[in-house]
């Protein structure tokens, strides 16, 4: 937005912790735009409470149908995505890191939200080329996946394009079911530890998925896992977590740069007028790889001269993520 001239220029700062509260009233209080505000008190946060949740959604509808104080407002994640996309408003909405918001509900295709207010930002294929240089770098037969077993569980794990390409690869899902939606984030964790413990004796490779529990304390531990038993392992995250001791994922070209611009592009349309059912959603990012060279050596990977060429990020150790 800064770029596009609907703020002025300011240093952004680093939210160490990376608590979007902080960094949302960083905006409230420091941002200087005539076009644009963030109120303080327009920032929810479920915590993932199921009971907190129903609070917050009916607090939010209650202030967009009465108070109508807002003009867009940003759902972070599927649940809020959920949540937001219905008939019991019509404030904008943008649905931004949904893992897939047509399988899950949120949208009727990756070309149409389906309601005039709902706009939701898609990589069709995202996790089938994630899966796809995953198997074609390592050509395994059992592939572990922890996931929570609940119909969002499922969706974040992409399991029906991960089904599917079992089937077209012939290899064989070797499935631990995890605790995600819950508030307690050290269960969560645990549960994730517990499973990689239960995976890694009988696979030859697993796809870490995103959720609370792949987190700064347990990816360590989960590294620790994957690496004794000399299995290798991608994140469906990003580098982050490739830097931080997995063995590989897709890099984003350029950092978040690129779905930032598109995503503030389309924020600028909205806000001058369009409609965002009628906005293109669909923003493919490249499909870049990011690898961890020490993680390869540990578990005595050899990588082929094609795939060290086409890496994009390459790590030569493993460093401790920061608290998140």
């Amino acid at each position: 937005m800064i770029d596009l001239g609907w703020i002025e220029r300011i240093e952004l700062p680093i939210i160490v912790d990376k608590d979007p509260k902080k960094l949302w009233s960083w905006l409230g209080q420091n941002i200087k735009s005539p076009y644009i505000e963030f109120p303080i008190d327009a920032f929810f946060n479920a915590n993932w409470s199921n009971t907190t949740r129903i609070e917050v959604v009916n607090t939010i509808l209650e202030r967009l149908n009465k108070k109508k104080d807002i003009d867009l407002i940003i759902a972070m994640g599927t649940w809020a995505g959920k949540d937001l996309a219905n008939n019991k408003h019509n404030t904008p909405t943008m649905v931004m890191s949904s893992t897939d918001p047509k399988n899950s509900g949120i949208i009727e295709s990756n070309e149409d939200s389906g309601q005039d207010h709902l706009f939701a930002r898609v990589d069709p294929n995202r996790w089938e080329r994630q899966v796809r240089i995953f198997y074609n770098t390592i050509g395994f037969k059992k592939l572990g996946i922890a996931y929570e077993d609940s119909p969002l569980g499922k969706t974040y794990a992409a399991i029906d394009v991960i089904e599917s390409l079992a089937k077209e690869k012939n290899f064989q899902i070797v499935r631990c079911f995890t605790k995600d939606d819950i508030p307690d984030k050290e269960q969560a964790g645990q549960s994730v530890v517990k499973c990689f413990e239960n995976l890694a004796p009988q696979v030859d490779a697993i796809y870490v998925v995103i959720q609370q529990g792949v987190n700064s304390t347990t990816i360590p531990k989960l590294v620790s896992i994957a690496n004794r038993y000399r299995i290798p392992t991608f994140s469906q995250q990003g580098s982050d977590e490739v830097k931080a001791g997995l063995l590989m994922s897709i890099a984003r070209e350029g950092g978040f740069a690129p779905v930032g611009r598109f995503l503030a592009v389309s924020m600028a349309k909205i806000l001058n007028g369009a409609k965002p059912r009628e906005l293109n959603q669909i923003f493919e990012e490249a499909p870049t790889i990011a690898l961890n060279l020490k993680t390869a050596e540990i578990i005595g990977l050899y990588l082929k001269a094609e795939i060290l060429a086409a890496a994009d990020e390459i790590y030569q150790d493993i460093t401790i993520p920061t608290s998140n």
